[in-house]
């Protein structure tokens, strides 16, 4: 997804990838590869809900980890089951899809027509996109005032999820008095973990009192140092924790804890691996991996990350010629669904870097994307584009309504979101 990239005192930054729409980016470096592509709009959202940085009614604080690496959220599973279920139960088919989508939002100041494709078609979960460097404070304040649009369903909110990308270095979106300038990957990777972990929970503290409740970071992908800076999306802007597996897999085990020490989630991205590439999908067609199989020690981050619990994993829209070389990743039954999902034990939410507006996947209509990400087993789908929302829903609908297995691998998708939210506090029941 794409990002606008500023320069530390002057530049621009990232502008994200927004689950939905995204609003401006201009060098695309976040939670996809890094582009150099500026102009795009950021929108969607529509659940919205609770921050993790605020209290919430029924929310489980999270355990602090005693190591470098993140655990799991520990709201009691039957507690979060039933929760889940009641909503669930509640709500109506187009409910249930727009909690499929997160879309991106301007984080500086919001689009109100972006906030109304927003609102019309549901969408659960937000991500702030662009360059802000309003702070803490006046962040607080425009999440604030879209929350309210969450949709209602037995008379309770159903929390919106709000995301944004703050990597560090040149993709951190959130900007300002409040927030740290946060070091790049490659700095962050030179720290001992420790360290890490109580800087991160720090940033993760900054972004809860600005109202955010999940970061699209760290980054899991291993750059070969042969391979450098030649890594568009990743190296060339030294986005990567080191050059093999085992500095990436303490270091984003110990970004992850830290943000978990604060309450705030966190996303594994972007699987199975940016850092064997050359093109970024968000600027460039049919980037190819020809090296990652489904058991590279590249892939070791993610085991370890999933083991400790992490809520959430992106998948990228590169194409893997040794895993699946049918299908980009994002669209691959192999790679989530045997690889990720079966291989690697992961039961949480399966999210897409962009496919609103990423060069990787314009050859396919809106509504192929959508159903090709949802049918493979993704569950989340982030773009950069609010516009394309309404086709993206109305096709999932529409299948649902023809396919009883589809139907219901959508509620299962649906169910891992809503147990993601109940988690971090975002869903009230009685």
């Amino acid at each position: 997804m794409r990002i606008r990239v500023r320069q530390r005192p002057r530049s621009r930054r990232t502008a994200l990838r927004t689950g939905v729409p995204l609003t401006t980016l201009a060098l695309a470096v976040a939670g996809c590869g890094a582009s150099v592509t500026p102009g795009t709009t950021t929108t969607s959202l529509r659940n919205t809900v609770a921050t993790q940085g605020t209290p919430t009614p029924g929310a489980t604080s999270p355990t602090p980890s005693p190591t470098g690496t993140a655990t799991a959220h520990t709201a009691p599973m039957a507690t979060a089951t039933s929760c889940t279920d009641q909503i669930l139960a509640g709500m109506t088919t187009a409910q249930r899809v727009g909690q499929l989508f997160m879309g991106g939002v301007n984080a500086a100041k919001p689009d109100q027509a972006q906030l109304r494709i927003l609102r019309d078609n549901h969408v659960g979960s937000v991500m702030l996109t662009g360059r802000s460097s309003a702070g803490t404070a006046a962040t607080r304040k425009i999440v604030d005032g879209f929350r309210g649009q969450a949709d209602r369903v037995g008379g309770k909110q159903v929390g919106l999820v709000v995301a944004t990308d703050q990597e560090g270095g040149k993709v951190q979106v959130l900007n300002g008095p409040g927030f740290s300038a946060m070091p790049n990957g490659v700095t962050q990777g030179r720290k001992s973990t420790t360290m890490l972990r109580a800087e991160a929970a720090i940033w993760a503290q900054q972004l809860k009192r600005a109202g955010v409740d999940l970061n699209l970071a760290p980054v899991a992908d291993v750059v070969p140092a042969s391979l450098g800076t030649r890594n568009i999306p990743i190296g060339s802007f030294q986005r990567e924790y080191g050059n093999t597996p085992g500095p990436v897999t303490s270091h984003t085990g110990a970004f992850a804890a830290g943000f978990k020490q604060s309450g705030v989630m966190t996303t594994l991205k972007h699987f199975p691996g940016l850092g064997q590439v050359i093109g970024n999908t968000d600027t460039t067609a049919n980037v190819v991996d020809s090296v990652t199989t489904s058991t590279s020690a590249s892939l070791d981050p993610f085991k370890s990350g999933i083991q400790a619990g992490s809520p959430f994993v992106m998948v990228s829209s590169a194409t893997y010629n040794k895993i699946d070389a049918q299908h980009i990743a994002a669209f691959s039954p192999t790679v989530i669904g045997q690889l990720l999902r079966g291989q690697m034990g992961f039961k949480g939410v399966v999210i897409s870097d962009d496919i609103g507006n990423a060069v990787a996947v314009r050859s396919f209509t809106p509504a192929q994307r959508a159903l090709n990400f949802t049918s493979a087993g993704g569950d989340m789908i982030l773009t950069v584009r609010p516009d394309v929302i309404p086709a993206m829903a109305q096709a999932i609908q529409t299948r649902m309504g023809q396919d009883a297995s589809y139907r219901a691998k959508i509620d299962d998708s649906v169910r891992r979101i809503l147990d993601a939210k109940h988690n971090a506090g975002l869903l009230q029941c009685s």
